[in-house]
């Protein structure tokens, strides 16, 4: 009885132990297929804002993205013209980091965003795009540093043939709830030799036209007369096209000219609401 006992007990400790090999022998590689998962899902924007991606990477340090947002603000005269007629000019100032704007437009009107509320004065003037005008220019000239804000989502695309240029090229989309037009995206393209921006396309989904509506009609901006200002190579002529992924740029739909573009102090009064103004919703 001893000895069946005994032996009983000598093959309950030896299965114990191999179910406790067994267990271990499943969990080891059960991780490393869980830590794989995680690596391979992980996007470009699962890292900090400020790393981001390799593309986009290195358009902020070709326009020097450290040197600008040390500066507290920047101002330009602009004058952009769409369409076939003159849409707006005047003078833009903003803090680097865009969270304040203000457009002094030669016809007397001014827009201000005070980061929080975007107001119109005087109040009284017809002006159905205010909101429009306030974010769309100033996205356009502080794109190279903004590729990697809060809420941006990146698809590295391979290299691109634009009318004749091959470029570096990524698309951009936004999450929910990001900015006035979330659902817009854009293709960013990049000079390959020095990393500057060259091209992006988009879609204006501003004012609630549905994406498949959007898509049907895509714009593109090209950047080009590039100035330094403290280091900062800045665009200073726009055009803007028609755009398809297939056939590129097609008719040109206008133009904008940037001068007079220098750093400046980010005076508050500057961008605080002005008398005679309403609210831009």
């Amino acid at each position: 009885m001893k000895t069946n006992f005994l032996l009983m007990w000598v093959l309950l400790v030896l299965a114990s132990c191999a179910q406790d090999k067994k267990e271990k022998k499943t969990v080891i590689p059960d991780e490393t297929v869980k830590d794989t998962i995680i690596s391979t899902e992980k996007n470009w924007n699962d890292e900090a804002p400020s790393i981001g991606n390799a593309f986009t990477q290195g358009i902020e340090k070709a326009h020097n993205k450290d040197l600008f947002l040390k500066e507290e603000a920047i101002s330009f005269d602009i004058d952009i013209e769409f369409g076939g007629s003159t849409h707006l000019v005047g003078k833009i100032t903003m803090l680097t980091n865009s969270t304040k704007i203000r457009i002094d437009k030669t016809d007397g009107t001014t827009l201000i965003f005070d980061g929080k509320n975007a107001y119109q004065t005087p109040a009284d003037v017809p002006y159905g795009g205010a909101r429009f005008d306030m974010f769309t220019w100033t996205y356009f000239f502080a794109l190279p540093f903004k590729l990697n804000d809060p809420g941006t989502n990146w698809e590295y695309l391979d290299e691109q043939n634009l009318n004749g240029d091959m470029l570096s090229a990524g698309r951009l989309t936004f999450g929910k709830n990001v900015g006035d037009a979330p659902d817009d995206w854009y293709v960013v393209y990049a000079d390959k030799k020095d990393n500057r921006l060259h091209a992006a396309a988009y879609i204006v989904t501003y004012g609630g036209t549905p994406t498949e509506v959007a898509e049907q009609d895509p714009h593109a901006i090209v950047y080009k007369g590039y100035k330094t200002v403290k280091g900062v190579p800045i665009a200073t002529r726009w055009r803007f096209y028609g755009w398809t992924q297939e056939k590129g740029l097609t008719k040109t739909l206008g133009k904008a000219k940037l001068k007079n573009i220098a750093f400046v102090q980010g005076d508050e009064k500057l961008f605080a609401k002005p008398d005679n103004a309403k609210l831009v919703e």
